[in-house]
């Protein structure tokens, strides 16, 4: 019996979503969260998750940042994007940030049923037609690319271009509030910055994509 974990900001869809999986297999439970927090805590109550369906576009922290905090904090749950933003960049770098999975919302539920299997088997599952491997040049060059940022370093830009504060991003990521200091230092070397105000600016001026 799978027990899933459906994140999803609009109830209608997190409805529909959840009437879709019962086709999955016998038994299968569903829990539902709109927020990424209370998917974090939902997550932190129980370790028998056996997979998240995460929307990208979140209220406060968005789905890839949720994707980081769950590869730090939850490594053995994995996770699939549902989602309408299925351009080339937003598919890599759900992946990159940890997605097992990636289904474009424009997806029929066989799509997201198969998916869903596959990744539960242990397996990957990316799209196929539009999007999955559209022009690169319309997503811009990333922060990572651009200013040589590491993993740790973008998990920990994403939280702080979202306003979020030293403590939160250690609790979210589960580093210590020192750990994150010498990160956010790192940041703003790179950046060739001095604060946070600064790098929001550096990254909405150049149209930078994290």
């Amino acid at each position: 019996m799978a027990r899933i974990l459906i994140v999803e900001d609009h109830a209608l869809v997190r409805e529909a979503m959840a009437q879709t999986l019962l086709h999955l297999e016998a038994g299968v439970e569903c829990a539902e969260a709109s927020n990424a927090d209370d998917a974090i805590a939902l997550l932190s109550e129980s370790s028998d998750w056996d997979l998240a369906v995460i929307d990208l576009m979140l209220p406060e922290m968005n789905g890839f940042s949720l994707l980081a905090v769950m590869a730090k904090r939850f490594p053995d749950v994995p996770a699939i994007v549902v989602s309408a933003l299925d351009d080339a960049a937003s598919i890599q770098r759900a992946m990159k940030a940890g997605a097992s999975g990636f289904v474009p919302k424009a997806s029929s539920s066989s799509d997201l049923l198969e998916a869903i299997r596959i990744v539960l088997d242990g397996g990957v599952y990316t799209p196929t037609g539009p999007g999955s491997d559209g022009d690169r040049r319309r997503s811009g060059i990333s922060l990572a690319e651009r200013f040589g940022l590491t993993t740790g370093q973008m998990r920990v830009c994403d939280l702080l271009t979202q306003g979020k504060t030293n403590r939160e991003i250690a609790d979210l990521l589960g580093l210590s509030e020192g750990t994150v200091k010498v990160h956010v230092s790192a940041i703003f070397k790179a950046l060739k910055v001095t604060s946070r105000a600064q790098a929001l600016v550096l990254i909405n001026r150049h149209g930078i994509r994290l």
